[in-house]
């Protein structure tokens, strides 16, 4: 299934939101959860892997040799994929802003959906065990709290760390995504000029 992934909106206190980036209207979401899960915002490439390939968040992007190592990993997951399921995660095989390493792998998932919805984190760590996908590191797990995204900032290492995404625990409808999740970016976190894909590819290092 070729479909792009939704787009992440900013969390009204992250300070790298640019001019072109969408800010959360309404975090209410978040703020009464029963039960949210922080993940590192790794700095790589959005890649969806499907059951006839894999495509970065563009799915008719052109081609870059980074990507031949994305393309033999999601071969050997493709075929046991569904039609309507899709594998959402980075890609961390060229060093972007962030160099990396000691990866567990070049691919770390942090979204499994089914036709059109997003599913509970639980359920998409157990399908992950099974595909042989590396999750992305989880920061926090548990209720919402007063001032917890002040307390994720103030721990991230910005040396080694682009930010993090906070979402719902619960599963959701992909419509749902700028209510249920979030992204703080730490500020100035493009050090480059130039884009990486127009760089000579540096490889990020594997555990």
């Amino acid at each position: 299934m070729t479909q792009k992934y939704g787009r992440t909106f900013h969390l009204p206190a992250s300070p790298g939101a640019t001019s072109d980036d969408k800010i959360m209207g309404d975090i209410s979401v978040l703020t009464h959860a029963a039960d949210l899960v922080a993940t590192e915002k790794m700095d790589g490439e959005n890649t969806t892997i499907h059951a006839a390939g894999c495509h970065p968040r563009s799915p008719d992007a052109r081609y870059h040799p980074s990507r031949d190592w994305m393309k033999a990993f999601a071969a050997a997951i493709s075929p046991r994929l569904d039609a309507d399921e899709r594998i959402v995660g980075e890609y961390l095989f060229a060093r972007h802003s962030i160099a990396y390493a000691a990866l567990p792998s070049y691919f770390l998932g942090f979204a499994w959906i089914k036709g059109d919805q997003i599913q509970g984190w639980d359920d998409t760590l157990a399908r992950f065990a099974e595909l042989g996908v590396h999750p992305v590191p989880v920061l926090y797990r548990g209720p919402a709290l007063t001032g917890l995204v002040e307390r994720l900032a103030g721990d991230l290492d910005t040396t080694r760390q682009e930010g993090f995404v906070l979402r719902t625990a619960k599963g959701f409808a992909t419509q749902d995504m700028p209510t249920h999740l979030g992204k703080y970016v730490r500020a100035d976190h493009v050090q480059s000029d130039i884009h990486w894909m127009n760089a000579p590819i540096v490889r990020n290092g594997l555990a």
